[in-house]
């Protein structure tokens, strides 16, 4: 049965893949590390408008396990990415990209969790949009959610 699974689960990443080539989406590329593996994608972040992160190229890999998509992939930056919800090691820490079901932690509701609808493009917009409103309640990397309320606080001298 596993095999059918991963059968199913790189039936679908090609197509999803097919669809972003054919249909790019602003903000992001996105394609294989490997055209021998479709469980590995490499993708280039254009940093939001506005932002800290304003006009930069930021590298991630995605890796999907067999079984998507019924369990999320999980998504990590190679460039330096200095973010809230980002681990030291490059790790993205959002909602979407948690197991589905209930949250140990009772950070997260279920229904902001990991479901099978979300695509390679509800993903990388899902990032982006991190990039744009980090949360800094329950940060990953707690340095940079400090560094982070410190800009975002008012000044207190103006």
């Amino acid at each position: 049965m596993a095999g059918a699974t991963t059968s199913q689960a790189s039936l679908l990443l090609a197509k999803q893949l097919r669809d972003l080539m054919k249909n790019p989406v602003d903000g992001f590329s996105a394609g294989l590390v490997d055209d021998s593996n479709v469980f590995e994608w490499q993708v280039t972040i254009i940093g939001p408008p506005d932002t800290l992160y304003d006009g930069g190229y930021f590298n991630a890999i995605m890796t999907f396990p067999a079984n998507y998509p019924n369990s999320p992939p999980t998504v990590r930056f190679t460039s330096e990415m200095w973010h809230p919800n980002v681990y030291p090691d490059g790790r993205v820490c959002i909602s979407i990209l948690h197991p589905p079901g209930e949250d140990p932690n009772g950070y997260e509701l279920a229904s902001e969790r990991w479901t099978p609808v979300h695509t390679v493009e509800s993903i990388v917009v899902s990032i982006i949009s991190m990039l744009s409103s980090p949360n800094d309640e329950s940060p990953a990397n707690i340095d940079a959610a400090v560094s982070y309320n410190i800009l975002k606080a008012p000044w207190p001298f103006g």
